[in-house]
Order: C-alpha cells, then sequence, then structure tokens
C-alpha cells in the first residue's frame, strides 16, 4: 500500500515555495564586485574590443541601405541581436561619434556597460524593461525630434530575451520619430560564442574574417493601429533571422543553435 503525503501541504509544494522564497532574497552585491564591474570591467572590456577590432577584416553587404537612411536625415534606427552587439556597436561607433544613442539597463552591470558604450561614442539612456525601458523609450524620441539626424541602436530582443524575439519598443521608437529602421547583424569567422548566455553572445576572435550585413529599410506610418504594429514588429524579427542566415552563408559560420527560441508562456 503506497504512503501519500498530508494534503495540508505536500512536500513538492512546500519546497516549491522555500526556493521562491530564497530566490527572492538577494544578497546585494559586495564592495569588490561593484568595483570591478563598475570601473576596471569597462576599462578591459573597452581594450579588448578595440584590439580585437583593429585586426577583423571587415567585408561589408548592403552598405547603401545604412547609408541612404542616414542621408535621409530622418534619424535612423539601427536594430540587431543582443547576442552581436559586442561587434556590432564598436563597428557603429566609428560613424558620426556622438550621434547615436543606446539603452543600458539599471543594474549594476548596466552601470559598467554604460561606461563602456559612452567611451565607444554613445549617448546612452538608462532602462531596459518595465516602467524603466518606458521612461528611456521616451527620453530617446525626445532627444532624437530635438536632434535631427541623430540616430538610436537596440539590441531588439534584449534585454532578458526570448533570443530572437523582437520586443515592440523599436516600432514605437521609429513611429514617433519619424526614424527608417535599418536591421543590422554579422557573422564572423572564427569566433568564440558564450554557450551559458541567454543571448549565446558572439565575439570574433583576433584577425577573424567578419561580415556585417545591412537589410533593407523597414518604413513604419505615424499612425499605426495594434494589429498593424504588430506586423511591422514580425516584419522586423522576419528580416533579422533571414538577415542573420544571410550572413552566415556568406561567411560560412554560424551557431548551431537556432537565432531564435520561442517565447516562454
Amino acid at each position: 500500500m503506497n504512503e501519500t503525503q498530508p494534503a495540508s501541504e505536500p512536500a513538492s509544494v512546500g519546497g516549491t515555495l522555500a526556493a521562491q522564497e530564497k530566490k527572492r532574497v538577494r544578497k546585494p552585491p559586495g564592495l569588490l564586485k561593484r568595483v570591478l564591474i563598475r570601473y576596471v570591467a569597462p576599462v578591459l572590456a573597452f581594450t579588448l574590443i578595440t584590439s580585437l577590432r583593429a585586426s577583423w577584416r571587415v567585408r561589408e553587404t548592403g552598405r547603401e541601405n545604412f547609408d541612404r537612411a542616414v542621408a535621409s536625415g530622418r534619424g535612423t534606427v539601427v536594430a540587431f541581436l543582443h547576442g552581436r552587439a559586442f561587434m556590432l556597436l564598436n563597428t557603429i561607433r566609428g560613424r558620426k561619434r556622438g550621434r547615436w544613442l543606446s539603452m543600458c539597463s539599471k543594474s549594476l552591470d548596466g552601470d559598467g556597460m554604460t561606461k563602456l558604450e559612452q567611451w565607444l561614442g554613445f549617448r546612452v539612456i538608462r532602462g531596459s524593461s518595465g516602467q524603466d525601458g518606458l521612461q528611456a523609450l521616451v527620453d530617446m524620441i525626445r532627444m532624437m525630434r530635438d536632434e535631427p539626424g541623430m540616430g538610436a541602436c537596440l539590441a531588439v530582443d534584449g534585454s532578458r530575451g526570448p533570443r530572437g524575439v523582437v520586443q515592440g519598443g523599436i516600432i514605437s521608437l521609429a513611429q514617433r520619430t519619424g526614424g527608417l529602421i535599418i536591421p543590422v547583424t554579422v557573422s564572423p569567422r572564427p569566433a568564440w560564442i558564450f554557450r551559458k548566455a541567454w543571448d549565446r553572445t558572439m565575439i570574433a576572435k583576433p584577425f577573424a574574417r567578419i561580415d556585417l550585413v545591412f537589410g533593407e529599410p523597414v518604413e513604419v506610418p505615424a499612425k499605426l493601429k495594434a494589429p498593424e504594429s504588430e506586423a511591422l514588429r514580425l516584419l522586423v524579427e522576419e528580416r533579422l533571422i533571414a538577415l542573420q542566415a544571410q550572413a552566415d552563408a556568406i561567411s560560412g559560420f554560424g551557431d548551431t543553435e537556432p537565432v531564435r527560441v520561442s517565447a516562454v508562456v
């Protein structure tokens, strides 16, 4: 005869609740960790990224799409995948320094990334999700309206994923600024892949060949209904996924895992 757990609180439920409570109570980072992330890591990352960039052999495809969008003066919104940000931000930085906006979270990691991106020549807006992300989006819209020709760079599936799934913020940004969305991606050969990271961050190795591919611009009307906005979000997502496949075909290198994963319901 099998024994059963008491009906009042099954062991599995009690253990789950305890695990959830433990997960909610997170110990704040110590002083050493804060110093390393805020001050030491950005210096090391900047040195690494600029040194690597000097050795990379970059081959561009579709550059005319980017150049036309910038020349239009409407404001360019560069859309890319979070896992390719390390290589792309350093590539974009040489194009009109100080004329590009980027977004970093208000987390401790975001403090370090903010310093790095500022040194790379970006004007950084803080925020990534929830209310912080909404305010950051509003700030970006205001700055792009106030300064004609200002562009923005957004990791469209960040900062928490799911990988390869475009968030709706980029559509709102382009809609309210009149900007053109330019999907951009890279495919390096050879490269390191951070396989445990949610975005599977990819960094080209020294002297790697990098194929930088610019897609066709996506026009976003000033007036949109919800279904139209969703259709444009899906269009940007499909363009980016197809662009990554194109870049990987050109370079001959690709990740063993899919570029896009399904959202967790």
